[in-house]
């Protein structure tokens, strides 16, 4: 009887903690690519639909719109739990992929493109309501280690187009059409699978935590890896459906198994806290002065006892110090925050339209369909890959070195220039080093730009204020994409057709063949890239000050008064000797 109680309560525990929450989180992350992945399906609607490429590059402007305003979400988040918001995700997700599949099989009228607009934003911006209820979730309950928690956060999201590609032929083989429809229902379930695993949790800060997070680390890793080893036989062998199932349940093993670290790390909680349920402190004369029953300690992590309106507009222009909590419209009208959004729009907007643009990019540069595939699922590994090293190496200098988080945007966005200009050039087998690099360099932006956001502006509002400033993003893929790389791209595929003696018929989509496509296109994104390391300087100036300091020092403080607080309240005899083992301890 015993024994079954045990086991239920144990049970119990690793349903409801902590490290499941996180766990769900990298699964909903892995299933929330579809944005991602609009190079494998935008092919798709160009041809069903007879689309120019401006008309599909304002597709994939509102895809891009979507997936980034995400201050509805934020701002639902403030005042409901995250049920709400992955719940309203999970319809959105559905509607507006379940509608492009319906358009580009042709199994409803042709819409009108404002129609295909309106639907693909509603499935992009699914992912900012998952990623608010998800990941803003995972930073409240583990504000420590953020760097890496949301390197690998992020890191499942860059890594989701080529999880999904890898399950979606097990599905359905080579049927391109049908992924909208894969996209529709995969992500939505998982999203209702777990909405009351995904909440608000007391903090209870521990030395271990960095280590199963590293554990995570590795899995994913090896995830990883095995997606592009993958990718690279997929690109010597035909496969069969069949053979795509066995890759699939691979990739799925791996996926859960991070399971395994969950109930190893709750399994070694139950045990320290059934064998530390009643710890005695025994004074010089050996009597017990104090029994004390373990219970996790909330962390609070607010500066001010006082309720302060998030939109209170008394000293917006006289904020705190940099790692304080700002009200949102203090963080709206900083410096701060207007050289963090010109950093996205000129950066992110240049990489958002090299990833929008792969599918045409490489059938114009005479690549072959399945390379195409390859380049897509290659800048979602090393998406992945930029997200999970540089939110490490950015944790690592900042907490080790004291080096400005900030500076890695300016690294980063001068690596990005090569891929940009390898693109222009048309340098030989340059796309797939291009794929390479701007996936890298994407993927680093991200845990960058939520960590940044939640130090500089603190954690109280990080919910809108992430959102906030991830808005830039499709801003600077309306100048780039739509408003200079459509623009230039049917402008010189207009030019082929006359020199051919050619006319475009109506409803024929309108291609461009050769280097000169994209040539003009990304040597103006270089520049606007080059433009954007600019506005990174004046972020790393501005914060010098607050990284040269122990940014997690205020956490540590509040931790450790927690637990003198504790020790105060249920040993009154034995204080003194409690809290010098309690300095020792922290």
């Amino acid at each position: 009887m015993g024994s079954w109680t045990d086991m239920k309560g144990f049970t119990l525990q690793v349903l409801t903690g902590r490290w499941l929450m996180l766990f769900a989180s990298f699964l909903m992350m892995a299933g929330a690519g579809a944005s991602y992945s609009f190079g494998l399906y935008s092919n798709d609607i160009k041809s069903s639909l007879g689309y120019t490429q401006t008309t599909l590059n304002l597709i994939s402007f509102f895809k891009d719109l979507g997936a980034n305003i995400g201050i509805i979400s934020g701002l639902i988040n403030e005042i409901t739990p995250p049920w709400v918001v992955l719940s309203i995700g999970a319809a959105f997700n559905f509607f507006g992929y379940f509608m492009i599949w319906l358009a580009v099989t042709k199994k409803i009228a042709k819409p009108q493109v404002w129609h295909m607009c309106m639907y693909i934003t509603m499935g992009a911006n699914s992912h900012t309501f998952i990623n608010t209820g998800a990941l803003v979730t995972c930073v409240k309950n583990f504000p420590r280690s953020r760097g890496l928690l949301l390197g690998l956060l992020e890191g499942y999201i860059g890594l989701s187009a080529a999880v999904i590609a890898q399950i979606y032929h097990a599905f359905y083989g080579d049927d391109t059409k049908s992924f909208t429809l894969f996209v529709a229902w995969l992500p939505s379930t998982l999203s209702l699978i777990f909405l009351r695993t995904i909440r608000i949790m007391p903090v209870i800060p521990s030395k271990n935590d960095r280590n199963v997070l590293h554990k995570f680390f590795f899995i994913s890793l090896g995830l990883a890896m095995f997606l592009l080893v993958i990718i690279i036989v997929e690109q010597q062998v035909d496969f069969t459906q069949s053979e795509y199932a066995g890759s699939a349940a691979v990739v799925v093993f791996l996926l859960f198994l991070p399971l395994a670290v969950v109930v190893a790390e709750e399994q070694n909680i139950w045990r320290n806290n059934r064998l530390t349920s009643t710890a005695e402190y025994i004074d010089s004369s050996g009597q017990n002065q104090l029994s004390i029953i373990s219970s996790p300690v909330p962390l609070v992590l607010t500066n001010d006892d006082k309720k302060v309106s998030c939109w209170n507009w008394n000293h917006i222009f006289s904020p705190p110090q940099i790692g304080n909590d700002y009200t949102i419209l203090q963080a709206v009208f900083s410096i701060e925050m207007l050289a963090l959004f010109l950093t996205t729009l000129c950066g992110l907007g240049g990489m958002l339209t090299m990833m929008d643009n792969l599918g045409q990019i490489g059938t114009a540069l005479g690549y072959s369909l399945g390379s195409v595939t390859t380049f897509v699922s290659l800048t979602s590994i090393w998406c992945y890959l930029g997200e999970v090293m540089v939110g490490m190496l950015s944790e690592i200098f900042v907490t080790k070195y004291k080096c400005s988080r900030p500076l890695m945007f300016t690294l980063t966005l001068l690596l990005s220039c090569i891929g940009h200009l390898l693109i222009a050039f048309n340098v030989p087998n340059g796309l797939y080093a291009a794929a390479i690099i701007i996936g890298f360099c994407f993927g680093g932006q991200w845990p960058l730009i939520f960590s940044v956001t939640s130090e500089i502006f603190g954690l109280k509002h990080c919910s809108t204020l992430n959102n906030i400033g991830v808005m830039a993003c499709p801003l600077g893929s309306y100048l780039l994409n739509v408003r200079v790389t459509g623009f230039l791209y049917d402008k010189e595929a207009e030019k082929q057709l006359k020199a051919l003696g050619l006319k475009r018929k109506i409803g024929e989509g309108l291609n461009c063949s050769g280097g000169q496509c994209y040539k003009l296109p990304f040597i103006i994104i270089t520049g606007a890239t080059m433009l954007g390391v600019l506005f990174s300087l004046v972020l790393v100036l501005r914060t010098r000050k607050f990284y040269s300091s122990d940014i997690y020092k205020k956490f540590k403080d509040e931790t450790k008064a927690a637990e003198y607080e504790t020790v105060v309240a249920r040993n009154p005899i034995g204080l003194e000797k409690s809290s010098e083992k309690l300095e020792v301890e922290t």
